[in-house]
């Protein structure tokens, strides 16, 4: 996710193999070679195949998973090479099988099993050349930038060396903008000795796509959602042009706060907002500046605050979330969890704090990993990542090709529609607050400062990839083409001069740790839509921005029956299962903030919208 770490929408979903989907007829699917008479491959040899290789893959993803959670908990030159290893090892069975499974394309098979084939071919973000050379290069490519990441700080003048994690508390609170501009341009220091890695790894990433029979490695991302590559590209244009209008009236709102606070030689009317002034190290949410855009009449709950006041630890705060879950009729997380995850930041080791869900044996061995403070961001984070693991055991029956959310959207959406019942009743009903406040606008700011700000990072960071994958971009001009999306879509601005000697796209974790990111701008349209989904079940009257599903054991059954589909189904029968409908649709978000959005409208009066 990640998202920043106190995010939850954004936060990384690590701990699940890659989301898959259908694959359809389209110019970038695999093409099977044409059997002769004497080879023709059969049924009994295409259910054998399966048979084999589920049982294998499974073991393989296991061993990854355990290297994995052994690295991000403990970095160091010897785990990184075991993650390499158990990546080499993952690529090298999954591009030879893969190749293999192309044999049974001409046949007419079950649905289950065409289904199974294709998900096969999909099944890693990172697909390996056949070379074993190449193989090789790539997984110690891809385990080196990741690590770079975990182990990058920024240290000033006089030997003071801050973490991530440090220089995002202090963008978070300060007000200096010389402060804010050295701390954004310290972190993106980790990122240049990326670069040529970077490029690299590119070309080796496409080559492991195209033997596949896909044009780049975004068409083969792009190829999971049971629609051609193409339509779902347009798909997400036009759910972009639902929530535009609420982007661009939350834009300019915080502009002019931001312009009342730092003057307009800092931020100008009718430009785009320097991105080391909104709280967050990617601006990719604006929840940090609230203190200076939520107007003074009008009151929102400090939820660190109420947790500090009961004296709430990082485990309580977990056990407090797991509460959640069970009170909608789901069964208790399993001892092994509390024993096995890691809930703050070791003080002997470097590790990854990005918040993540594991599910390391893809059967019970369920876990969180976080550097969690006592803070609201932190717990609402929590609920969502306890979304993911209770979204992994409800599908843990399935067979292992199946073992996953319907699309990797539907894994994000899964954790924030959870927490988006953090709402002052569920607080009043699990005591953290004795009365609820009075209405006013505040809590739907404060929630669109982390929602509706995201909306457009959520497209950029993979529409860079993309044009980056299908060669529209060399590495010439990498960092200036990441500028110019964010521009346009987000109508932010570096704080200082970019070149193309910087990598500022490896400075956000899901870039040199491979993670696709358009899962989150689709889990912020999709959360609403189940949320408004499940306020119906639960017969709730009043504005949806009011409705908690806590308790409500008919909820948690209709949603259980959902997760437990699994990935066996194309999504839209999964929505359907849950919603009634078909089409992702931002309806029930425009609804969610309708309230907001007027107000919005009478503030921007005489303003100078648009960038």
């Amino acid at each position: 996710m990640n998202k920043a770490s106190i995010v939850p929408l954004a936060l990384l979903l690590s701990a699940c193999p890659p989301p898959l989907a259908e694959q359809p007829a389209s110019p970038a699917a695999p093409t099977a070679p044409t059997p002769t008479t004497a080879d023709a491959p059969t049924l009994a040899q295409a259910e054998a195949f399966l048979a084999r290789v589920e049982p294998e893959l499974l073991e393989l993803w296991i061993a990854h998973e355990r290297a994995m959670w052994i690295q991000a908990t403990y970095i160091t030159d010897d785990t990184d090479l075991m993650v390499a290893r158990a990546n080499e090892a993952l690529m090298e069975y999954v591009a030879t099988q893969a190749s293999q499974a192309q044999r049974f394309a001409a046949l007419d098979l079950p649905a289950e099993m065409t289904r199974k084939l294709n998900l096969l071919k999909l099944s890693l973000d990172l697909p390996a050349p056949s070379d074993p050379a190449k193989r090789a290069e790539l997984a110690a490519i891809a385990s080196r930038m990741k690590s770079l990441y975990g182990k990058g700080k920024y240290c000033r003048e006089g030997g003071e060396c801050m973490s991530l994690g440090d220089m995002s508390r202090t963008i978070a609170t300060s007000r200096d903008p010389a402060e804010l501009q050295e701390l954004w341009l310290g972190w993106r220091r980790v990122s240049p000795p990326m670069r040529q890695d970077f490029a690299r790894f590119v070309e080796l990433a496409n080559e492991g796509a195209r033997e596949l029979g896909f044009t780049d490695l975004g068409a083969l991302w792009r190829s999971r959602y049971d629609m051609p590559p193409a339509a779902f590209e347009q798909e997400l244009e036009r759910l972009w042009g639902q929530v535009k209008p609420l982007y661009e009236q939350l834009h300019c709102y915080v502009r002019a706060r931001l312009r009342a606070r730092y003057g307009e030689a800092v931020v100008a009317p009718g430009d785009p907002i320097p991105a080391h002034l909104l709280g967050n190290m990617w601006s990719q949410d604006w929840l940090n500046v609230a203190d200076l855009v939520v107007p003074d009449e009008t009151a929102a709950l400090d939820i660190t605050a109420l947790l500090r006041a009961k004296k709430m630890d990082p485990k309580a705060m977990v056990k407090q979330a797991e509460g959640f879950f069970t009170s909608l009729g789901m069964a208790p997380l399993p001892e092994s969890f509390w024993q096995r995850s890691m809930f703050v930041k070791p003080a002997d080791r470097d590790v990854v704090c990005h918040a993540s869900a594991w599910d390391v044996d893809w059967k019970d061995d369920l876990r969180i990993k976080m550097c969690i403070e006592v803070t609201g961001e932190d717990f609402t984070t929590i609920h969502h990542e306890l979304g993911h693991n209770y979204y992994q055991r409800a599908y843990k029956a399935q067979p292992p090709l199946f073992t996953n959310s319907a699309n990797d959207g539907f894994h994000e959406a899964l954790g924030d529609t959870i927490a988006l019942s953090v709402t002052p009743a569920y607080l009043k009903q699990i005591g953290l607050i004795d009365e609820e406040p009075p209405a006013n606008v505040a809590p739907l700011l404060l929630r669109a400062l982390d929602k509706i700000s995201f909306l457009p990072f959520g497209l950029v960071v993979d529409k860079w990839r993309f044009d980056v994958f299908s060669g529209a971009v060399t590495p010439e001009r990498y960092n200036g083409h990441w500028w110019q999306l964010r521009q346009r879509y987000q109508g932010i601005v570096a704080p200082a001069p970019r070149s193309e000697a910087d990598f500022d796209p490896g400075a956000k974790y899901h870039v040199p740790a491979n993670v696709p990111y358009t899962r989150y701008f689709l889990a912020s349209i999709l959360q609403f839509q189940f949320h408004r989904a499940l306020c119906q079940v639960a017969g709730q009257e009043g504005p949806l921005h009011t409705c908690s599903i806590y308790g409500n054991k008919e909820v948690g059954a209709r949603l259980d029956a959902m997760m437990q589909l699994g990935l066996a189904r194309p999504w839209t029968e999964a929505l359907r299962a849950l919603s009634g409908e078909e089409q992702m649709d931002a309806s029930a978000m425009v609804e969610y903030f309708k309230p907001l959005s007027d107000w919005l409208s009478e503030q921007n009066q005489g303003e100078q919208c648009g960038w």
